[in-house]
């Protein structure tokens, strides 16, 4: 007899490494190019990111989901290819998944208590 498929959380968590992973490759490097490069050096035209203007996008709401996306998804990308890495490596504890996604939840979390109370 066959038996009845067992549902899996598996989709969820590789969803989010597909999007974090995404993102850190795609946005994350633009950002830290004009951060810590482009500003610094006086390069980016104009005052189009001088500190008033950034302190109000990073209050607005759109601000603060940019910021939770730089935040949330490179960590839970982070800690599932952690969580992979560790069973490659045949050094996964028990509980590995639950001290991964744990980890990551509650950072994530933490970051969103912090962005919102900007």
């Amino acid at each position: 007899m066959k038996s009845t498929p067992r549902r899996s959380n598996e989709p969820i968590f590789w969803g989010l490494f597909g999007a974090g992973g995404m993102w850190t490759a795609v946005v994350a490097p633009v950002m830290l190019l004009i951060v810590t490069l482009l500003l610094p050096l006086g390069l980016y035209p104009g005052r189009t990111l001088d500190y008033p203007r950034m302190l109000a996008f990073s209050q607005s709401w759109p601000g603060k989901i940019f910021l939770l996306l730089m935040v949330i998804l490179p960590l839970w990308s982070g800690f599932h290819r952690l969580h992979h890495s560790l069973h490659d490596l045949k050094m996964a504890p028990p509980s590995d998944k639950l001290i991964c996604y744990g980890l990551a939840a509650i950072l994530s979390l933490a970051a969103l208590v912090a962005i919102v109370l900007i």
